[in-house]
């Protein structure tokens, strides 16, 4: 085994995809992962704490940069552009991070297991809390904070999902933008 090759956790990643989507989550082990790989089951822990994890590499850069936007915004901006500046950060790094096919077969396997589709709710519900407290931070009244962090949230979920879909072309920060606008539209009562 090229224990020591570089590049091991970019491996893990790839070969538990393509397991998960071959055989299905449940009936992937960690063995199989390492395996395929080319990599020792304690390679893989040391990279991760279980297979459920390989799945969610960068949530939490991913958190940091929607926070970032928020606490480096413009003095006295409003709530809804720092709204917007997080989405753009966090839109701009998910495009450098995560090739639309890996998200796509991502997606695929969380939407056919309960298990990870809870744990893709818990993620969304933990960022919903740290744009609330960024914000807040930012003297937005608390009400209003947590109203735009799950703004915040449901625009990246609804763009995300356009981002994904077979035949879309557009970039992830131009659907962000789409969508953003699309709830200025609905707040201002435009047809």
């Amino acid at each position: 085994m090229g224990r020591w090759q570089p590049g091991a956790r970019e491996r893990l990643q790839q070969a538990a995809l393509e397991l998960f989507g071959e055989q299905g989550f449940d009936a992937t082990s960690v063995a199989g992962i390492a395996e395929r790989a080319g990599v020792t089951e304690r390679t893989f822990f040391r990279h991760y704490a279980d297979k459920r994890e390989v799945l969610f590499v960068g949530e939490e850069e991913l958190r940091e940069s929607f926070v970032r936007a928020v606490a480096s915004g413009p003095a006295g901006a409003p709530a809804l552009e720092l709204v917007g500046a997080a989405l753009d950060a966090a839109g701009t790094v998910l495009e450098a991070t995560r090739d639309r096919r890996h998200a796509r077969a991502r997606q695929r396997i969380v939407d056919a297991h309960p298990a990870l589709q809870e744990r893709e709710l818990l993620k969304l519900t933990t960022l919903v809390g740290a744009l609330a407290a960024a914000l807040t931070a930012r003297g937005v009244p608390a009400l209003r904070a947590r109203l735009a962090a799950e703004l915040t949230v449901s625009v990246f979920v609804t763009a995300f999902g356009l981002w994904i879909a077979d035949g879309e072309d557009r970039g992830l920060v131009q659907l962000q933008r789409e969508a953003l606008q699309e709830v200025r539209a609905v707040v201002s009562g435009s047809s």
